[in-house]
């Protein structure tokens, strides 16, 4: 009984149930991010992030990748982003307040800086 359709939603939901874990997929939205890029946006610390992405990863709503010390995460079942435009829409809000850049300092956001520092 416990591979019903009524528990496997019911564990997807569990997953959505924090705010924190919608953010990260909201910002996951955009495309990967490393942890260093997330933990910025929401100005939490990296321990907490790493947490709540692990449940997320364990409901395989999200993967990751490892580039030299960082860690990318990027959505898998994209399906959740319908669910999650749905509860935005049901909640009265047209859109999501994060913000989309970070100032972390991963090789991905550091090298554009760089590169206008050069002149390129």
């Amino acid at each position: 009984m416990k591979n019903t359709t009524a528990d496997k939603q019911a564990r997807l939901f569990k997953a959505l149930m924090h705010p924190v874990r919608i953010q990260i997929l909201e910002i996951l939205r955009n495309g990967e991010a490393c942890v260093c890029h997330i933990e910025a946006i929401l100005g939490l610390r990296q321990a907490y992030v790493s947490q709540q992405l692990a449940v997320l990863r364990r409901a395989g709503l999200i993967g990751d990748r490892r580039e030299g010390p960082n860690i990318y995460y990027r959505i898998i079942r994209h399906e959740v982003l319908d669910l999650l435009d749905m509860a935005r829409a049901l909640a009265g809000e047209s859109e999501s307040t994060l913000p989309l850049s970070a100032g972390c300092s991963c090789p991905r956001c550091a090298t554009p800086i760089v590169l206008l520092e050069r002149g390129v």
